[in-house]
């Protein structure tokens, strides 16, 4: 068992960077500490040894070097043997990187940190460019190639599919002008006022707005807090899409919120549940539904889902043909088949689908009369096994939601939100926090 003593402040020169040590630090790692500590000071020590050997802190000891640092406090460790000191220090630098983060209160602490003026960047992330996948349905894709019950063929396909990234949702013109022309009638507001800085390669920055100009438009939901907080400060308004799950923490208290939660289907393919910010409505509302533009958002997303999905190619083979998907599926269901050589031929396709440049994918057999009986006889089975699945399923299904109903936890107020209720009324209460 290691031993530490107390904490002492030790000359930087005397410290002996261990040689082997696996975890590399770059010199914008390094100016990322060097940040940390002119914010917040050298409050994590060091780990060496009685021989100044360092054991833990190397990137540390690299920013105090750089900064012109004499000294840095360091905590001596006593009894770890060679072995364990190596393994310590490849256990400190890895075992923080299996942690996983809750993403959604990363977004809220990073959008409170901006929102009073702090610069996030000390805490390691570039404001709130969080990657949330949480914010896209994936169910949704190019079906061109794809063929039913082929699960085979389809799950080789989906491994080249080109993954959706939170920043390439362009909006298409119908949902567009679904909001539109919500805000148009809502706010009084005349369209041509409307500005749409979010196309690709576009750079909102540096657009020309002209007096007056709205924008109504699918930001980067990415950096959505810096886009608010870049247009409150320049006095622009602003009707803006975002994620309805981070919605709160986008907004906080700077614009009104306005969740509908609409199923949009943007022009890439993604689904994102989608709502809205704006700075339109009266100041002091923090948020309000809209009706009806969650129902014109969602009848012009799903008239443009429609368009994008395309009908599967629907086959089915006679009894005397069996693939390799067909037995694993008995398989599931636990149906006993068994096919001997003789009673098999091997083929690439039927001959109607080859004269229809279709093919078997992976091959399929030729089954004699006997075996196309068992094959059919085993395709009932499944089927009969997989209703009793499904209802068996249901019924699993409901008994957990009742028990999870009856089990949920009821979060209760403490003495000081109480106190913070109390203190709320329509002409002012409390402040956020």
């Amino acid at each position: 068992m290691a031993k530490i003593a107390e904490v002492q402040e030790v000359d930087v020169n005397k410290l002996i960077p261990y040689e082997r040590n696996a975890k590399q630090h770059s010199d914008e790692q390094v100016e990322k500490i060097c940040n940390s500590i002119r914010e917040f000071g050298f409050i994590s020590p060091c780990l060496i040894d009685n021989d100044h050997n360092v054991i833990a802190g190397h990137g540390r000891i690299m920013a105090a070097k750089k900064l012109g640092m004499k000294t840095v406090p360091c905590l001596f460790v006593e009894g770890l043997t060679d072995e364990q000191r190596k393994a310590y220090t490849l256990a400190d630098n890895r075992l923080t990187e299996l942690g996983e983060w809750d993403m959604v209160l990363v977004q809220s602490e990073l959008a409170d940190l901006e929102l009073s003026d702090f610069d996030v960047s000390l805490t390691g992330f570039d404001s709130i460019s969080v990657d949330n996948d949480e914010w896209f349905d994936r169910e949704e894709k190019d079906y061109d190639a794809r063929e039913e019950g082929n699960e085979e063929y389809n799950d080789f396909l989906e491994k080249f599919e080109t993954k959706k990234t939170t920043d390439d949702c362009y909006t298409p013109e119908a949902v567009y002008d679904a909001v539109a022309g919500w805000v148009e009638k809502e706010y009084g507001v005349d369209r041509k006022l409307f500005s749409r800085p979010f196309y690709p390669g576009g750079d909102y920055q540096h657009e020309e707005y002209k007096p007056g100009a709205i924008v109504v438009d699918n930001p980067p939901f990415s950096i959505l807090a810096e886009i608010l907080k870049w247009y409150i400060e320049k006095g622009i308004k602003f009707f803006l899409f975002g994620p309805t799950l981070t919605l709160f923490s986008s907004s906080a208290s700077r614009c009104c919120s306005v969740p509908v939660g609409a199923s949009v289907v943007y022009e890439n393919g993604a689904s994102v549940n989608t709502s809205f910010l704006t700075n339109l409505e009266p100041e002091g509302l923090r948020m309000r539904t809209a009706p009806d533009l969650y129902k014109a958002v969602q009848e012009a997303s799903d008239s443009f889902r429609d368009t994008l999905h395309k009908e599967l190619p629907k086959y089915s083979y006679p009894d005397e043909v069996i693939t390799s998907a067909m037995v694993a599926r008995w398989s599931h269901y636990g149906i006993d088949f068994k096919l001997m050589k003789a009673e098999s031929a091997c083929i690439d396709a039927l001959d109607a689908q080859k004269e229809a440049g279709k093919a078997i994918y992976g091959k399929g057999f030729l089954l004699s009369k006997r075996a196309a009986a068992e094959r059919a006889a085993a395709e009932r089975a499944a089927a009969e096994r997989a209703a009793a699945e499904r209802a068996a399923a249901e019924r699993a299904a409901a008994e957990r939601a009742a028990a999870e109903r009856a089990a949920a936890t009821r979060w209760i107020l403490s003495d000081r939100e109480q106190a913070i209720v109390e203190s709320l009324s329509t002409e002012g209460g409390a402040v956020d926090g």
